[in-house]
């Protein structure tokens, strides 16, 4: 079933050509199907892309999926053109009273900063207070993963020493959560982040749960043990040349930045990246969909 998206989304031809199933918003209301509804806070620089990789994410699923699209009013994207936001974004005032049976908070490049010095902190906050009470399940990206676990239960994040970026071996800490179910033992996932989160304050939390991990990388599966919220530090939406793209980007702006970890053939940044994450962050999306937001959310959501 398709993703419906607002009409004229650049993010549209992309996925189209890639063979996925996207609808307009006139079509959809023709057909008697109530599709669920799912909110992206988008804090990403670059919000077309990172549309494109979560709607790509999102639309192996069965059901409609309809999609709002939401920015912060206290921050304008310096990246993003304001027509671009004007035509298909909301803002936090205009769906404050509305329900959704998802929400997505991506991540975001401030996590060098204090939580409290972040622009848009307490519009944030009135985001993550929104989501327990007006969303069935909440997924969480990197920075934002570390920014709700420290707001709701005070689980500080960490400058490391060098940034974590490549592609990492994680493996699987409970067989029988259904966010894994069909996960390979070991699989792996994309990073791109200079904070991490300890495990101590995570299990010192009786209402968290560490479903996944790696030996490099870090924590990287957190959930509440209702479903409610889940807490991804690592990138499975990530595109293939992400990594790639932000590896250029580092350098030319004279950064010491280096090569991601186990992605480039032999180490070769000439040579095309090596895609081992693609099927895992598929899944995991599907899993959340099914397990943690449809089979949860009520059919009349203000019921």
């Amino acid at each position: 079933m398709p993703i419906i998206v607002p009409q004229n989304l650049p993010a549209q031809d992309v996925l189209e050509k890639e063979k996925i199933f996207v609808m307009n918003e006139s079509r959809a209301i023709h057909q008697d199907i109530r599709p669920l509804r799912i909110a992206i806070i988008n804090l990403m620089p670059n919000k077309d892309l990172t549309e494109t990789q979560l709607l790509r994410m999102l639309s192996n699923f069965p059901l409609q999926i309809e999609i709002d699209l939401i920015y912060t009013e206290t921050y304008k994207s310096k990246n993003t053109p304001e027509e671009h936001l004007q035509a298909f974004y909301k803002t936090f005032s205009e769906i404050k009273d509305s329900k959704y049976d998802g929400m997505i908070i991506t991540g975001a490049p401030v996590e060098k900063m204090r939580f409290g010095d972040v622009a848009y902190w307490e519009e944030l906050k009135m985001i993550m207070d929104f989501s327990k009470t007006n969303v069935t399940s909440t997924y969480h990206i990197c920075w934002a993963a570390q920014a709700a676990l420290y707001h709701h239960y005070r689980v500080h994040n960490y400058i490391l020493e060098e940034k974590l970026f490549g592609v990492f071996k994680h493996r699987v800490n409970n067989k029988h959560a259904e966010l894994l179910r069909g996960y390979d033992d070991e699989f792996w996932v994309p990073h791109s982040r200079h904070t991490e989160v300890y495990r101590e304050e995570i299990e010192a939390i009786p209402e968290l749960e560490i479903l996944a991990e790696s030996e490099e990388a870090g924590i990287y599966l957190v959930a509440t043990k209702d479903g409610k919220q889940i807490f991804s530090m690592g990138h499975s939406e990530y595109d293939v040349y992400t990594l790639r793209d932000e590896y250029i980007r580092d350098v030319e702006k004279g950064e010491n930045i280096q090569l991601p970890k186990y992605y480039f053939p032999e180490d070769n940044p000439h040579k095309e990246p090596l895609v081992k994450w693609k099927s895992h962050g598929s899944l995991l999306f599907a899993n959340w969909l099914n397990y943690y937001v449809y089979q949860i959310t009520p059919y009349d959501l203000y019921a």
